[in-house]
């Protein structure tokens, strides 16, 4: 091979040698733009997974919400917001306030055992019940069974004062009263199911409705309120009330005989 021949073979290697150098650096270039590109779209993403987060966690409840929504009052009900129910004849001169919270064990005993007895001295003029709902129950694990139910009872006892009763016993049934620790009355299907027991309501699709649309939410968190703010000093479910005086110093009364007792020497005053 000749020196010129020689020389410019050197040259074609070297100049391939450059040309596949150039190629490597544009693709290690092109590496590190999409790593960068791909480091930033995460770094994004994370950042907007964060503030998606921090936006749905600072979101109200729609229990929350509904305090601030217009309040539709049941029928049957009278004074601010539809808050206060009172159910007997007009000639009972006495009122046996009654509070209660749907999801409390202790209110579901008074009500099968007791609840018959209140009914009949309903029906008999001995007193006037007034119905007050509290929903404390749903505070201890974030439920809103108690306030759902509440809601349902709103949506009864737009039907009647005896449509509210009846469900409102059913509610409180060793058949359908879930244990307090089972949110059960969340779920509307079930609180339809409870009330299809009840003459009343069974297939009341305008009753269904108001269930499922929550019609009576906001009213719920205002009767929910009476109990919160009652200034009878009832802390807890049942409690009953008389003459703005807690009846049985303030303990459930759990007997038919201790409900007798307790009431009768109260309408005597």
């Amino acid at each position: 091979m000749s020196k010129r021949n020689s020389q410019t073979a050197k040259t074609a290697a070297r100049e391939r040698l450059r040309i596949e150098r150039e190629r490597e650096a544009k693709r290690a270039k092109t590496k590190r733009q999409v790593i960068v590109a791909c480091s930033i779209v995460g770094v994004l993403a994370i950042a907007g997974g964060i503030g998606y987060a921090v936006v749905q966690a600072n979101k109200p409840t729609h229990w929350e919400a509904v305090k601030d929504e217009k309040v539709v009052t049941p029928a049957n009900t009278t004074g601010t917001d539809g808050t206060t129910v009172v159910i007997g004849k007009a000639s009972a001169k006495k009122t046996l306030k009654i509070y209660e919270d749907p999801r409390c064990p202790v209110c579901a005993q008074f009500e099968q055992t007791v609840g018959p007895t209140v009914k009949k001295d309903i029906d008999d003029g001995k007193f006037k019940m007034q119905f007050v709902g509290a929903t404390f129950i749903d505070n201890k694990d974030n439920g809103e069974g108690s306030k759902n139910a509440l809601s349902a009872l709103g949506a009864a006892l737009n039907v009647s004062d005896k449509a509210f009763l009846d469900y409102k016993a059913a509610l409180y049934s060793a058949k359908y009263h879930p244990d307090e620790t089972t949110d059960k009355f969340k779920d509307d299907s079930y609180l339809v199911k409870v009330a299809d027991t009840v003459p009343e309501l069974k297939g009341n699709k305008k009753f269904q409705d108001a269930v499922e649309k929550g019609t009576y939410d906001a009213w719920a968190m205002v009767m929910s309120k009476t109990f919160d703010d009652n200034k009878e000093g009832v802390q807890g479910t049942p409690g009953f009330v008389m003459d703005g005086k807690q009846l049985n110093g303030g303990n459930p009364l759990m007997t038919v005989d201790d409900f007798n007792k307790v009431v009768g020497e109260a309408l005597k005053k």
